[in-house]
């Protein structure tokens, strides 16, 4: 019938299906280790990359039998980023590499096009925040003359080994309220790779007021921007109780804080200007009438390996919408 001849032409005219698919491929997909990362509720299983290694590969387009796309020009980047999340507008570039991978003309069947980048610093650790996200990432481009270009990203993560700190002294410190309560804490060290134990103690003293409780707990500060448009977001990662009931004059708890258990990522100082990350050991008191005495002592977290990850082959797809 003449109405589906029509049909047939206006599909041919207007396709609304995937032309061809893209897909990116590590040269070491088989053996490279992979992290598990979760951003807004979604987990996903990232290539996990360190330091200067390199990054190799080869990018697949598959066009659909029958079809054919006209380009402009084929290129990939390597780019790394800052997004802050009040700036949603505005990417900050930190790394910014750009291969062009095929010249202008059409693509049909199927073509591999390898790509590698060789020694790129990649100085910062992959990061995501309450208020702020680092990311590393592969960008494709297939340039067009009279359609939006297409283009799909492949993102990978960055941790970066560190070496032991030469100097890491004990704390020592004494808090108190005049005539009231005297304490004595200390912790072993100032500076904690992500798999250590916090040991301390606390000595008691003075202790004229009624404690009920003693807690202490691991608060991280992520800073954002300078200025009017800094942002500082407090997240309390665990908190335990360390004593209960009231202590006496002389007494001494001992403190033994595991950090094998929890999400940490470490001390991050004025990235690229834009954000920085710190933990804190946070000792509170409790007295019978619920009144709260504190005291917060910066540690500094480091990493002394890459995180632990299994090892998991395969490829990462998406389709190129027409």
């Amino acid at each position: 019938p003449r109405s589906s001849v029509r049909a047939r032409i206006v599909e041919s005219m207007f396709s609304f299906g995937p032309p061809c698919t893209i897909e990116f491929e590590l040269t070491d997909k088989d053996t490279r280790r992979k992290i598990s990362v979760t951003r807004e509720s979604t987990t996903e299983q990232l290539y996990l990359f360190s330091a200067d290694e390199d990054v190799q590969g080869v990018v697949h387009v598959r066009v659909n039998p029958g079809k054919k796309v006209e380009h402009q020009g084929l290129k990939i980047e390597l780019l790394g980023q800052i997004e802050l999340f009040y700036d949603r507008g505005n990417h900050y570039e930190f790394t910014s590499l750009v291969r062009d991978i095929d010249h202008p003309g059409d693509l049909v069947g199927h073509k591999a096009f390898p790509f590698e980048f060789n020694k790129v610093e990649k100085q910062y650790e992959s990061y995501n925040g309450i208020n702020v996200r680092l990311r590393y990432f592969l960008r494709f481009t297939l340039r067009r003359n009279y359609m939006p270009d297409v283009v799909r990203d492949m993102d990978f993560w960055v941790q970066n080994v560190q070496t032991e700190p030469e100097i890491n002294n004990p704390i020592k410190m004494e808090v108190g309220i005049e005539d009231c309560l005297h304490i004595e804490f200390e912790y072993n060290r100032t500076k904690y790779h992500l798999k250590d134990v916090v040991i301390g103690k606390i000595y008691f003293l003075l202790v004229r007021i009624k404690i009920k409780h003693m807690e202490i707990a691991i608060i991280k500060r992520e800073s954002t921007g300078s200025g009017p448009n800094m942002y500082n977001e407090s997240e309390t990662i665990t908190k335990f109780e360390v004593m209960d009931g009231a202590p006496v004059r002389g007494e001494s708890i001992p403190i033994r804080l595991f950090l094998s258990g929890f999400e940490l990522t470490p001390t991050y100082r004025n990235i690229n200007n834009k954000f920085s990350v710190k933990y804190y050991l946070n000792l509170v008191l409790v007295d019978e009438e619920d009144r709260r005495y504190f005291k917060q002592q910066e540690i500094t977290l480091w990493r002394k390996k890459l995180q632990t990850a299994s090892i998991v082959g395969g490829n990462v797809m998406w389709e190129c919408v027409q």
